[in-house]
């Protein structure tokens, strides 16, 4: 396994971070359990959570992804050996609707949190996509329509900072992040906690993938610069960068066959951009997947790839791509299918 350093905590975490969205969904707790036991044993000691999951989003289900987590920290008495992040969310099934990053609110997610998780603490506290109205989860552009949307009143940057610090102050949080969030909404972040002398943000967790590099335009400047490291999500675009999907396969139980409104990496252009890397793949006598996680890791502005996987098998694999090194060849063919295909999914 490789390591990096976590921003500002200091922290030796894995560059592979296991991914759990799935936990609840399509996998059991007994299957969450295995994948725990065989992702440590590989030497992956960051772990990242949501109050949210599983995903998609169940009100009936919301939160057995940390129990899960927690009833293995009980079981095997491990919890000092993983850094683990988590997240407070926006659904409206959680706490009758509040969706606000104000105190009180953050204070009753961390509650229940550290509830589920059976633990004292959480090492990065994320929050899971902004309160204010802007360009996540698929959507492309920031427009003007987006600012007039913000109908309710917004929770001021330093209320939410405060509350964060309060946390780290009391030792249930050690640090926070943010996730899903824009350049303007990370320096508006920066600059109230600078400003009052107050936590800042160690990491960001937003989708980053051979499909989508949008965060190379303004936001790896700011990783760089800032200190904050890019905890990158979707490194395979919902298992599309594996090449499973291509020619219009639906592998029976895949995620994409199970849910099909997950279309966010399947336009024209994305199907027409990973037979690409596909061909690239297979030039070089690479897997697919491997490749594409290869491609993330090797960043220098990504703190850790979140890797998500359904069994033992895939898991392996995903792992695996620690140790596979891109030749120049490779990122030459990679950059070649980039410009071609520049960003072709949000």
């Amino acid at each position: 396994m490789q390591f990096d350093t976590l921003p500002q905590l200091g922290d030796s975490v894995s560059k592979i971070c296991l991914g759990t969205m799935t936990w609840g969904q399509q996998n059991s707790e007994q299957d969450a359990h295995e994948q725990m036991d065989y992702a440590l044993a590989q030497g992956v000691n960051f772990w990242d959570t949501a109050e949210m999951y599983p995903s998609p989003p169940d009100k009936d289900k919301q939160g057995d992804t940390e129990r899960f987590m927690g009833s293995w920290f009980a079981k095997t008495g491990k919890r000092n050996e993983v850094v683990l992040a988590s997240k407070i969310s926006r659904n409206d099934f959680l706490r009758g609707g509040n969706t606000k990053f104000d105190k009180k609110t953050i204070r009753a997610a961390l509650d229940s949190n550290l509830q589920r998780l059976q633990t004292d603490h959480i090492d990065i506290y994320q929050l899971h996509w902004p309160e204010r109205q802007t360009n996540f989860f698929g959507q492309r552009g920031y427009t003007e329509s987006m600012a007039q949307q913000d109908t309710k009143q917004l929770t001021p940057f330093l209320e939410t900072i405060e509350a964060l610090n309060d946390e780290i102050t009391k030792g249930r949080i050690r640090a926070y992040g943010l996730s899903n969030d824009t350049p303007w909404g990370v320096m508006r972040y920066l600059a109230e906690a600078d400003k009052h002398g107050l936590a800042r943000p160690i990491t960001i967790q937003n989708p980053y993938s051979l499909l989508n590099r949008l965060y190379e335009v303004g936001l790896a400047e700011i990783s760089h610069r800032e200190q904050i490291g890019l905890l990158a999500y979707s490194p395979l675009a919902f298992g599309v960068l594996s090449g499973k999907y291509l020619g219009d396969n639906k592998p029976a139980n895949s995620r994409l066959s199970l849910y099909s409104h997950f279309t966010r990496y399947l336009n024209e252009q994305a199907q027409q951009a990973t037979q690409a890397y596909a061909e690239v793949a297979k030039k070089h006598h690479l897997d697919m997947a491997q490749m594409a996680l290869a491609f993330v890791n090797s960043r220098s502005f990504v703190t850790a790839n979140i890797i998500g996987a359904t069994t033992i098998e895939q898991l392996a694999s995903n792992i695996a791509s620690v140790d596979l090194v891109l030749s120049q060849e490779v990122l030459a063919d990679i950059e070649a299918v980039q410009t071609l295909y520049p960003n072709p999914a949000p």
